[in-house]
């Protein structure tokens, strides 16, 4: 029966109903074409024979051809095993199989050159295999052998059901026998496969799965890693053209009061070049009659919230209200207090807006919202609650963008009257351009890439626990000058799982070397209440104890420029973007602060790489850059609720030149058709349509 690549799996020769509805549930494979998209995810090297005199690593797997020796049974009950030797020109290696052999006794019995392959086991006198493959070989076709061998991902619920790599291989190989190739749609136009010399997708899914050559496959791999990324970034590009040529925003041209007068009386320090650099593309933006889409990226301490406040100046200056939304309660105060600081002899207003501001004072803060008497509001998600209106909103600034998912960010635009307000995304995580272009591909990206010229670099130091007792001294120096110091724990309750201290061990332990008194400890954790929480923060901010004891809660929202030392427990604990933003929390004042990553003395080699990187540089794109290589895309914070980088081939941060070549090839087709109506463009605009639900030429 030939098959289609719709065809549902059950019609594949061999699979039938209950097989099939097992691929449907592991899988997700519905149809033979969805079978065909479950790729290897390596490949065994069977292109070669070994002599077995070359064929001395241990743990290695080998392919090799002899003459098997009659086999020899030994031992009894569990100790029962079949041994033969396997000879040829180079040497001897010993073939060995425990228990249900009789199979092997079949298959060896008639004197034949066999092909073996399988695992090297290196010995004193003789090197072995454990239960390799063997087959005759093909005096015929000598070579029929030698191939690349896909290795498929299952589990145990499949391989009982004859799905393990093998079956699956076997399964996949028969698609291939009964498919017409030349039915395969092909999705790339042809002026794309002649320019990057890409073979036809049906080729290429071919050699994906069963490869001729090791070279066609690195084609046909690089091909499917374009293809992937490519479409990514198309839809990003053409997005991004669309809602910058019908999408429009708030003309903001006026240069007035108040910005003009914050600028020429209040500006509390002069800009970095970078910082001038990237407000200038802000009030480009601004002043385009587009809608403002902008990415503000810059590490900790950068000076990202005085753009901000710039930003929002600049929007008063026009008559419009602006806002700032962040995802905790701690940063919304801290933004608070900051922008109050700054504008306290400005005359401008600035409300708060948290699920804690409640009763009157709601109520009035929500009337003078929507009367336009406050030109500025900092909140939480409280902002985008049913009662809150701006009279005239004109710029949202979101906070770490990817703590807001896609339908609050709209609950927010429809607080807006017509044209919707700009906005201006920021982020303290530095991101990997990679990977920014992957997540906010279609947003304008400006970047922060200077600190203050007052600010000393954190000194980065490594502890093990045999060296405690000199941190502590470490630490007692730093207090007797006037210093405070962080120590923050991964955990605040026992786990029996996780060989680690937790915050309340951790705070027993302490207070045997700083007793109270003569030293004060605070100890804030996600579990306080918030009264409290911000009771015992503010004994910190203001000096009244030495010590703050947390969890993570102060990894963003706490700026201290007299805590001195950031101590964190179980460092090897945690993810390097998360290490970099609580090392963050120092080094705000003129002194030289240390950041100590005190850590158990057996790590593991990922650990290792993360401390060792932590300890040698304070760049947060390198770090970023470390981070995307040791735990992947998917696996950091916010990127796998994107959606956009479930990847099956390609690898950001490996992939870095195809992903830089697909980007620029969009822009350059987008640029010359937007809507994709050319002929020569049919195959994407059929694809865009398709992975979008929206025609081309409206904006999805």
């Amino acid at each position: 029966m030939a098959l289609r690549l719709d065809s549902p799996v059950e019609y594949i020769k061999g699979v039938g109903p209950q097989r099939g509805a097992l691929l449907r549930e592991a899988l997700s494979a519905n149809t033979v074409g969805a079978l065909l998209d479950y790729l290897p995810f390596r490949y065994i090297d069977k292109t070669r024979y070994t002599p077995i005199a070359q064929a001395t690593q241990d743990g290695q797997y080998y392919q090799l051809k002899g003459q098997i020796s009659i086999p020899v049974q030994s031992g009894y009950g569990r100790a029962k095993r079949l041994t033969a030797q396997l000879e040829d020109e180079s040497g001897a290696m010993e073939l060995v199989w425990f228990q249900n052999y009789q199979w092997i006794l079949d298959k060896i019995a008639t004197p034949q050159e066999f092909v073996v392959f399988g695992r090297l086991k290196k010995g004193n006198f003789i090197n072995s295999m454990a239960h390799p493959e063997i087959s005759a070989l093909n005096a015929e076709n000598p070579g029929q052998s030698l191939r690349w061998e896909p290795v498929y991902s299952s589990n145990e619920k499949l391989s009982q059901k004859g799905f393990d790599s093998k079956g699956l291989r076997k399964v996949i190989f028969q698609i291939f026998q009964q498919l017409d190739l030349g039915t395969f749609p092909e999705t790339l136009p042809q002026y794309i496969l002649e320019k990057f010399k890409f073979p036809a997708r049906a080729e290429c899914m071919l050699n994906i799965h069963f490869p001729k050559s090791e070279q066609l496959l690195a084609l046909c791999r690089q091909r499917l890693k374009f293809e992937e990324l490519f479409f990514m970034q198309l839809l990003m590009v053409r997005n991004m053209y669309l809602r910058k040529k019908r999408t429009k925003g708030i003309p903001m041209t006026l240069l007035g009061h108040p910005y003009k007068e914050f600028i020429e009386n209040q500006m509390p320090f002069t800009l970095t070049t970078a910082q001038e650099k990237v407000l200038k593309e802000i009030l480009t933006d601004l002043q385009s009659g587009s809608q403002m889409n902008r990415l503000l990226q810059g590490d900790v301490g950068s000076g990202k919230t005085i753009i901000a406040l710039l930003a929002m100046l600049w929007a008063n200056a026009n008559a419009h209200q602006a806002c700032i939304m962040a995802p905790t309660e701690v940063l919304a105060q801290q933004h608070f207090q900051t922008l109050s600081s700054l504008l306290q002899n400005a005359g401008i207003s600035c409300g708060l807006l948290t699920s804690n501001v409640k009763g009157s004072e709601r109520q009035q803060l929500l009337a003078r919202l929507q009367s336009g008497e406050l030109s500025l509001i900092v909140g939480t998600h409280a902002l985008l609650e049913e009662g809150v209106q701006f009279k005239k909103f004109g710029l949202a600034v979101i906070d770490e963008q990817h703590r807001f998912g896609v339908e609050q960010r709209a609950r927010l635009w429809a607080k807006s009257y017509g044209i919707l307000p700009h906005v201006l995304v920021m982020t303290a995580t530095p991101i990997p351009r990679t990977l920014a272009m992957s997540i906010y591909g279609d947003l304008d990206v400006s970047v922060i890439d200077q600190l203050p010229p007052n600010r000393k670099p954190v000194k980065t130091l490594h502890f093990s626990e045999a060296l405690r007792g000199k941190l502590y001294e470490f630490m007692k120096q730093q207090i007797a000058e006037g210093r405070q110091v962080y120590i923050v724990f991964p955990l605040i309750e026992e786990s029996e799982k996780l060989d680690i201290e937790n915050l309340d061990m951790g705070y027993e332990k302490l207070l045997e070397y700083f007793p109270i008194p003569p030293y004060q400890i605070s100890v804030v954790h996600g579990k306080l209440r918030p009264r409290d929480k911000e009771m015992e923060m503010q004994r910190f901010i203001h000096h009244k104890t030495q010590i703050m004891v947390a969890t993570t809660v102060i990894e963003v929202g706490v700026n201290v420029p007299n805590a001195s030392i950031m101590v964190i427990e179980n460092a090897e604990r945690f993810g390097l973007s998360q290490l970099h933003q609580l090392r963050g929390r120092v080094g705000r004042g003129a002194d030289q602060s240390y950041c100590v990553l005190m850590t158990s003395n057996q790590m593991s080699q990922d650990a290792q790489e993360r401390i060792s990187t932590m300890c040698r540089t304070n760049d947060g794109f390198e770090i970023a850059e470390a981070d995307l290589k040791l735990r992947g895309p998917g696996d950091l914070e916010g990127t796998r609720q994107s959606g956009l980088l479930e990847l099956k081939v390609a690898d950001l941060h490996e992939d870095q030149p195809i992903l830089l070549a697909a980007r620029k090839l969009s822009e350059a087709i987008i640029r010359r058709d937007p809507d994709l109506t050319h002929p020569l463009n049919k195959l994407l605009k059929d694809r865009l349509d398709e992975d979008s639900g929206a025609p081309i030429g409206r904006i999805a």
